[in-house]
């Protein structure tokens, strides 16, 4: 349970229904700071996986199944980062990044997108077990952020008007990110007409300038709650309503029970070539950074 915390690990939606548009906002603290401290990454890629954390944050919340799983994966070519994956389920983050050390040496300390990715792809997937869906959208990595990659997402793969705002800093606390998102309410919700039949959308405008007027400074700060974060972009609308927050937490599903019944799956044979000196099959879960010894099943 939340309580009456709505500062830090948490995410909230919000709907605007005159303005036919709904959002969400979140912030992570402790639990960033939980996930970034296993893996000792350089501040530049400790920056990106705390973006790209709220935003699977944000996008995750949005499922309504209870057992759906949203992740995203950065894939790309020539860059400094070689893989990023970031997953959400039932409020449980993880994440974690691939790259060269000397390549980012190379970049500085503040580098571009392009420098991290160069040419790749956003992957954005929805698993959704009680109704067996799967849906994948695919988009290049372009312009000046994660949250810029996340808009072209929707307008090119859901043909949905958003705008996505993400940031994060590290103060004397420790690590903190922050995300907003606000959408046009996609076709045939609450009894929308079909967008790809409209070219305008009169309310629209309004929303994407109220909410693109956050800043950097409010959405990482610690001590305003999200509702009121809210608050400050929508008081002026008849009516606007929040949904009931998600507790966010640093979670890996990995486990030696797990890992030790995957590693049952595998052909004897194919089993017997993953022991070690030790007697022991070891298997490193990158989401957590963690190194698991597996006894070799005897059957």
């Amino acid at each position: 349970m939340i309580g009456t915390n709505l500062k830090l690990d948490v995410a909230m939606g919000v709907t605007i229904p005159a303005r036919h548009a709904r959002g969400r906002a979140a912030r992570i603290g402790p639990a960033l700071d939980t996930i970034l401290a296993g893996h000792c990454y350089a501040p530049a890629l400790e920056h990106l996986l705390a973006e790209a954390l709220v935003l699977t944050a944000l996008l995750g919340s949005l499922l309504k199944d209870p057992a759906g799983q949203l992740t995203i994966q950065a894939q790309t070519e020539h860059g400094v980062v070689d893989l990023l994956v970031c997953d959400y389920k039932g409020g449980e983050l993880r994440g974690y990044i691939r790259h060269d050390p000397d390549r980012l040496a190379e970049a500085g300390p503040h580098p571009t997108l392009f420098s991290l990715f160069g040419k790749g792809y956003l992957a954005i997937t929805f698993d959704q077990p009680a109704t067996d869906e799967r849906y994948q959208g695919i988009v290049p990595l372009e312009g000046d952020g994660l949250g810029e990659a996340a808009q072209s997402y929707f307008s090119q793969s859901e043909q949905i008007p958003s705008i996505v705002r993400l940031a994060a800093r590290k103060d004397d606390k420790g690590w903190v990110a922050g995300g907003l998102m606000f959408q046009h309410l996609p076709e045939g919700e609450e009894g929308r007409e079909r967008l790809h039949a409209r070219l305008d959308h009169p309310e629209w405008p309004h929303v994407a300038i109220l909410a693109g007027s956050i800043k950097d400074d409010e959405l990482v700060d610690r001590d305003l709650p999200i509702d009121d974060l809210i608050w400050r972009l929508f008081h002026e609308e008849d009516e606007v309503r929040t949904l009931d927050p998600v507790a966010l937490s640093k979670g890996c599903r990995c486990s030696p029970d797990y890992i030790a019944s995957v590693i049952a799956r595998f052909p004897v044979d194919e089993r017997a070539q993953m022991v070690g000196e030790d007697g022991m099959i070891r298997v490193d879960c990158e989401f957590c950074a963690t190194s698991f010894p597996i006894p070799a099943p005897t059957d």
